[in-house]
């Protein structure tokens, strides 16, 4: 039996392979010409993996394209979510640097291209910093009366944010509005963070976030208008000279015992430390007031230019 089996199957036999060969071409044929390999683009997010805790990252493109080729049939279902492009912060230091954008894709399909090919990540450190909060005072109380005394709960606050933002922080304060009041009051003010502009810095929290506030007032007191001297210590670096210096405002109305301010034409400023300065500052330091002299807004803003030495 078997060997009649055998003599069937020799039977022909090249004649048998060739038409084998024959069926098969005829079938790739026939899928290619209902099924042919064409390309397509799928527009995916890019993911991030193994991002390194403690920054704040961003990157230059938040899509990329996926041009892929397969077969017209797996088009049929495919859509964006079957596809994955990704980026590996493995490793990654803050800065600045371009990575490559890696893909996944289902089965069946060929990579064809990425563009972008490398996309741009800023990782910038989350850190924080330590700063005084001022209050400063608005507007005028009710006539015959200044203000005697501005007292806060928080004098010191800390920042939080990346890097790059906290830098440009050059002031906490909080605004206070005296609105023509004629009693001594309190008040929660709302502390922010503001650059060398005067503008809020964006993507900085302040904590506490606001500081309790007790303003006093006081009767009878002299008013007089005097100078702002802004005190400078004698430390700027080797290498480096004191251009001009200026204070914003150039005078301010001060109050007190007429015999107290009788004197006086011009009041301090605290004493600037200068020697981390190797550039123009603008910056915002308290008045040294005497005893028994006040104020309604004990904060001045001082630009120093400094030269370099030729």
């Amino acid at each position: 039996m078997m060997n009649r089996i055998n003599s069937i199957f020799r039977r022909n036999l090249p004649a048998k392979i060739l038409a084998l060969f024959v069926a098969i071409i005829l079938w790739v044929v026939v899928m290619n010409d209902q099924n042919p390999s064409i390309e397509g683009s799928f527009t995916v997010p890019v993911a991030v993996v193994n991002a390194p805790e403690g920054y704040k990252i961003t990157k230059s493109d938040e899509d990329v394209k996926i041009k892929v080729r397969g077969p017209r049939s797996l088009f049929v279902s495919a859509s964006a979510e079957d596809f994955r492009a990704y980026v590996d912060l493995s490793g990654a230091e803050a800065g600045k640097a371009e990575y490559k954008v890696q893909t996944a894709l289902p089965q069946g399909f060929e990579l064809v291209e990425v563009q972008p090919e490398v996309v741009t990540f800023d990782l910038d450190q989350v850190v924080q910093k330590r700063m005084r909060a001022d209050v400063t005072v608005t507007g005028s109380s009710a006539a015959g009366t200044t203000v005697a005394k501005v007292s806060q709960d928080a004098s010191f606050v800390t920042l939080e944010g990346p890097q790059s933002a906290i830098d440009t922080v050059v002031r906490v304060v909080g605004y206070v509005g005296l609105a023509g009041n004629n009693t001594d009051f309190d008040v929660t003010v709302p502390l922010t963070a503001l650059n060398a502009d005067g503008r809020e810095v964006q993507g900085v929290r302040v904590v506490p976030q606001t500081t309790s506030v007790s303003v006093q007032l006081a009767r009878g007191l002299s008013k007089k208008i005097v100078s702002i001297h802004p005190v400078l210590a004698d430390d700027l670096a080797d290498g480096y000279q004191l251009g001009d210096v200026r204070t914003d405002p150039i005078k301010i109305e001060i109050a007190g015992d007429s015999k107290t301010i009788e004197s006086l034409t011009a009041v301090d400023t605290e004493t600037i430390d200068l020697a981390k300065f190797t550039s123009n500052q603008k910056i915002t330091v308290k008045l040294a007031l005497p005893s028994g002299v006040t104020v309604t807004n004990p904060d001045v803003v001082v630009s120093i230019e400094i030269k370099k030495k030729k």
